[in-house]
C-alpha cells in the first residue's frame, strides 16, 4: 500500500466488513504527519505532508469549497497511529461521490427518484393512536412542503400496502432531484435517503425545513415510540446513534458543498 492508498482496494480487506465479521480488522499505519489544504488547478486539496492524497479510484481528493476541502483535513488531521475509515465520514462521502457519483449522476438521480415512490411517509398507522398523531405532527408538515413548493401531491396508505403515487407527483420530486448538479451534493443527498429510507425528509433538510436533528427524528417516529412503550435496546441504539453520525456527515457535505 503506498502512500496515498489509504482506503484499501478492492484486492485488499475492507477494515470495516471484516469488524462485522467477527475479525480484527487490519488497518494501515498512519504515514503522515500534516493534513493540509492547498489550492490545486482551481481546486481545494488535500495534501498529507505537502503531498496530493487521492481517492482509492486515483482522482484527486480536491473539491470547489475549500470549507469542505478543510473538514476533509480535520478528519486526517485527528488520525491516531492508525488510519480508520470508520472514523472518516465525510471523505468517505467526498470519495463515493469523486470516484462513483461523478460518472453516473442520471443513475443516481435516478435512484434517488425511485424512493419517491415508496416513501417513508406514505404508510401510516391508525393505531396505537399517540403513534398515529406522532406520526402525523413529524410527517404532515414534510408533505405540506412538498406540495406547496414543488407541486407534488402523494397518496397515503394504513400500514404496509403500497400505494401507487401519481405520477405528476414523482414528476415534481424528479425535477427537484435534477436540479442538484454537483456530485457531491447529489452523493449526500444519496446518504441522507438511504439512512432515513425517505427522499422526502432529504430533500426538505438540504432546503433548510428541517434542520439535521428533526429530520433524523422524523425518520425514526415508529422506532422512538418503539422504545417509549418496551424500553430502549442497546444495540439498536448505538447502531441508530452511528448511522445518525453518518447522516450528519451527509448533511455537512451537502451544506460545505455549496458554499
Amino acid at each position: 500500500m503506498s502512500d496515498n492508498d489509504w482506503f484499501p482496494s478492492a484486492d485488499e480487506p475492507d477494515p470495516i466488513r471484516a469488524a462485522q465479521a467477527g475479525m480484527k480488522p487490519t488497518l494501515p499505519k498512519r504515514f503522515y504527519r500534516e493534513a493540509a489544504v492547498e489550492e490545486r488547478d482551481g481546486l481545494h486539496a488535500l495534501t498529507l505532508d505537502g503531498r496530493g492524497a487521492r481517492t482509492p479510484g486515483r482522482h484527486p481528493l480536491a473539491v470547489a469549497s475549500r470549507p469542505l476541502a478543510e473538514a476533509i483535513a480535520a478528519e486526517w488531521a485527528a488520525q491516531g497511529a492508525e488510519i480508520d475509515p470508520s472514523t472518516m465520514p465525510i471523505t468517505r462521502i467526498v470519495n463515493s461521490a469523486l470516484d462513483g457519483v461523478a460518472p453516473r449522476m442520471a443513475e443516481v438521480a435516478e435512484d434517488l427518484v425511485r424512493y419517491a415512490g415508496s416513501d417513508l411517509l406514505y404508510y401510516r398507522m391508525s393505531e396505537p393512536e399517540r403513534l398515529a398523531r406522532s406520526q402525523t405532527a413529524a410527517w404532515d408538515p414534510i408533505l405540506a412542503w412538498a406540495r406547496e413548493r414543488h407541486g407534488a401531491r402523494f397518496a397515503l396508505a394504513e400500514g404496509v400496502m403500497h400505494v401507487t403515487q401519481p405520477e405528476e407527483a414523482i414528476a415534481a420530486i424528479r425535477r427537484v432531484v435534477d436540479e442538484v448538479g454537483s456530485p457531491l451534493a447529489l452523493a449526500a443527498l444519496h446518504v441522507m435517503t438511504t439512512l432515513t429510507g425517505s427522499v422526502l425528509i432529504a430533500l426538505a433538510h438540504a432546503e433548510g425545513v428541517l434542520d439535521a436533528e428533526e429530520a433524523w427524528a422524523a425518520a425514526h417516529v415508529d422506532e422512538l415510540y418503539q422504545e417509549s412503550v418496551w424500553g430502549e435496546d442497546y444495540e439498536a441504539s448505538e447502531r441508530r446513534k452511528r448511522r445518525q453520525a453518518e447522516f450528519a456527515a451527509a448533511s455537512t457535505v451537502y451544506r460545505l458543498s455549496q458554499a
